[in-house]
């Protein structure tokens, strides 16, 4: 009841009450920035590990000593092995691709139509045209970007240069050939849709001068986090010598650049909540300067020092744990909507606010974590609780008798 009245204090006393509003912002805002910073930060990694791994695979088999001749046995051999979903024979090259109006250098990946079907990331995005019968014919699919900078759609013409062409007693010759476009794809990740080509293996192999075998086998695994275990069952199970990679070894500096960052942005965003805190002490100070006398009387009528403390540690606590419930709500109102806050910022203010070609997304992706959100309703909470024990000490230490002289 006293804590409940501290807080409601009365015209006098105003200013006291502004200190504990902006103290209550301060906690609400910063729990709000935090859940939907770390949020977005979550929704990066996992949006860009999906897609990155989701396309590249989480393995990669290449041969030693011999070229990978027997790569049909051997992708049959690391299929069945424990823990792994499939496994992709992959021919890859570079190449220029043009068409009649513009041009651009890509990346040719020869699979398999089964296998190629099995990418969910490329069979259930197909924007335009069909992967049925690729095998059979000589076209490509190719990504959204890429076709839209080069103004093609399916069943246009794609042309494919390479200089490593065929050889001639005049040296290697650049090996041009045109190619219809029999679909195209979008992964939702600028990089990919603007620099992939898939085409039938066979083809690829005609294409690089490869006639009999592949450059690698693309493992992909039922989870891709225990890698180190597929990697034993895999080199029992290939036969015969290979070097083996990961999706970790590949990408191990861009993910911990993004890890580096989201920790960083966490301690910098918790000086927020930490700021509130300390207006917390500060409006309790004077709070307990306000009732100085109020708190005399109370001592000579028998309160202990500890109901005085435990006055104002409910009034200091009360801000903080109704800031952060505030924050809570708010943070996760503005994350689970952030895609549309931001595609109404940017039609209000006619600016792209997140331009894929920068951020490789097209869509301003967001994770809540459950175990994150707790962590910073806890940080907050016991913050806000600290933040209250030198004032409610102070109150509780006061002399009643210099109180009342002074008070």
């Amino acid at each position: 009841m006293l804590a409940g009245r501290y807080l409601r204090t009365r015209r006098r006393e105003g200013f006291v009450s502004v200190i504990a509003g902006f103290s209550f912002l301060g906690i609400m805002l910063g729990v709000a920035t935090l859940i939907v910073v770390l949020s977005v930060m979550n929704g990066f990694r996992k949006e860009l590990l999906d897609k990155i791994v989701g396309i590249n695979g989480h393995i990669f088999v290449a041969p030693i000593e011999t070229p990978l001749t027997d790569y049909d046995a051997v992708a049959q051999r690391i299929a069945a092995a424990p823990g792994v979903k499939r496994a992709m024979p992959l021919v890859e090259g570079q190449a220029f691709g043009s068409s009649q109006y513009s041009g651009s250098g890509v990346l040719v990946r020869g699979v398999r139509t089964d296998d190629l079907k099995k990418i969910d990331h490329i069979a259930g995005n197909i924007r335009q045209g069909t992967l049925e019968d690729f095998d059979k014919g000589e076209g490509v699919a190719i990504g959204r970007r890429l076709a839209e900078s080069l103004s093609l759609q399916a069943g246009d013409t794609f042309t494919l240069i390479t200089p490593r062409g065929a050889s001639t007693p005049f040296g290697t010759a650049p090996r041009i050939k045109g190619y219809p476009v029999k679909a195209v794809f979008e992964i939702g990740m600028s990089e990919f849709d603007s620099t992939f080509v898939y085409m039938p293996l066979a083809e690829a192999q005609s294409y690089f001068n490869r006639p009999d075998d592949v450059q690698l086998i693309e493992v992909y695994l039922d989870n891709a986090d225990r890698v180190d275990e597929a990697r034993i069952a895999i080199e029992e199970a290939a036969g015969r010598p290979i070097l083996m990679t990961d999706w970790r070894q590949r990408n191990r500096t861009f993910f911990g650049a993004l890890e580096v960052e989201r920790n960083v942005m966490f301690l910098i965003l918790t000086l927020i909540v930490l700021v509130a805190a300390l207006n917390i002490i500060s409006g309790l100070i004077m709070l307990v300067k306000d009732k100085s006398s109020d708190i005399a009387i109370l001592r000579t009528m028998g309160a202990t020092k500890g109901a005085i403390m435990r006055v104002f540690l409910i009034t200091g606590a009360s801000i903080g744990i109704v800031g952060t419930i505030a924050g809570f709500g708010l943070g996760l109102l503005l994350a689970l909507n952030v895609e549309s806050i931001r595609s109404f910022i940017s039609h209000l203010t006619n600016t792209n606010l997140f331009p894929a070609e920068l951020y490789f997304l097209s869509r301003l992706p967001a994770d809540v974590n459950p175990t994150e959100v707790l962590s910073i309703l806890l940080m907050a909470m016991v913050l806000s609780l600290l933040a209250t024990l030198y004032p409610s000490w102070r109150a509780a230490k006061l002399d009643p008798v210099e109180a009342l002289r002074y008070g």
